[in-house]
């Protein structure tokens, strides 16, 4: 069932357009991954689907409403978790919590009932007391998300929620967000992180230069270079008249040298490590090593855009 549809999104600043006719749907109860190089328009789209910043052209409509027609339901529907920590560092985390929950509205003992609950998830009953100066950098985004939970949203967006945190923090925010989907908040998920987005999401779309340039389950995505190994073959000499050779092969689509190791990109045929290892031995090159890296999330994503995820 689509929760949040998107409908030509676009959005311009004086002469640059950052978001360029985005259209994609979020379905109800997933975890959706949105991935894309830094300038991609990321953070303009989740700004705008949060509603702090208004859109040029287009729509997004959640639960069927128009959000700018509708924006205090679609803000009453939507937490957001931004990347940079949204707290006041004198004030004490169940301080903070009490704020934010009467920016929400919230008072008396469902206030108290839901900052107590939030204390919970983020795992800081204890500390509650503490001022958030005093915490580090994975207890502040633990109560940032925390926040963004107090009014009981449908729809949780984190943007890069683990960004120079410690490992225990990183597992328990990871774990907090498998819960809470299994619970069935839906949550727009952004990362630097690929392995995150493995682990997480059920859905991703990427952007490249404000546009949408894939979109869909993670096996679907992989599967759309499934055709594209990386091959890594070390053997114990390398001479031009291999390498020559080597290029010829059906489905060598390039070729690099990294000291003794050969590394070869292919695509249309299965049968090409038989027909290296062939060459190879008929030049008497001793093979060393093989190693053959098959398609994941950051091959798909170099693939579509040209760059690393961290680039």
């Amino acid at each position: 069932m689509c929760l949040i549809k998107i409908e030509n999104l676009v959005k311009e600043y004086d002469k640059n357009t950052a978001v360029k006719g985005l259209s994609f749907e979020i379905n109800k109860g997933e975890v959706f991954g949105l991935l894309g190089p830094n300038g991609a328009g990321k953070s303009t789209t989740i700004s705008m689907l949060s509603g702090l910043l208004k859109p040029t052209e287009g729509k997004i409509l959640i639960d069927g409403k128009d959000t700018l027609k509708y924006p205090m339901l679609a803000k009453n529907a939507i937490g957001l978790v931004p990347q940079d920590i949204a707290l006041y560092p004198t004030l004490t985390a169940k301080e903070n919590l009490y704020f934010w929950g009467r920016m929400y509205n919230l008072s008396g003992k469902l206030l108290k009932e839901r900052v107590s609950e939030v204390l919970e998830i983020a795992n800081l009953e204890d500390r509650k007391n503490e001022t958030i100066k005093s915490y580090s950098g994975g207890m502040k985004r633990r109560i940032n998300i925390a926040a963004a939970l107090l009014h009981h949203p449908q729809i949780l967006i984190m943007d890069e929620p683990t960004v120079g945190i410690d490992p225990q923090s990183r597992n328990h925010i990871l774990e907090s967000v498998k819960k809470l989907n299994s619970e069935g908040m839906t949550i727009i998920y952004t990362s630097h992180y690929m392995e995150e987005i493995e682990y997480l999401c059920t859905r991703i779309g990427i952007v490249d230069h404000g546009k949408l340039i894939a979109i869909g389950e993670k096996d679907e995505l992989k599967k759309s270079v499934a055709k594209q190994d990386k091959i890594e073959i070390e053997i114990s000499q390398i001479n031009p008249h291999i390498l020559e050779k080597a290029k010829e092969i059906y489905g060598v689509k390039s070729l690099d040298i990294n000291d003794n190791k050969i590394i070869i990109n292919s695509c249309g045929n299965k049968n090409i490590l038989s027909s290296l290892l062939d060459l190879f031995s008929k030049m008497n090159a001793k093979i060393l090593s093989i190693k053959v890296d098959e398609p994941n999330l950051e091959s798909v994503f170099l693939n579509l855009t040209g760059r690393a995820l961290r680039d």
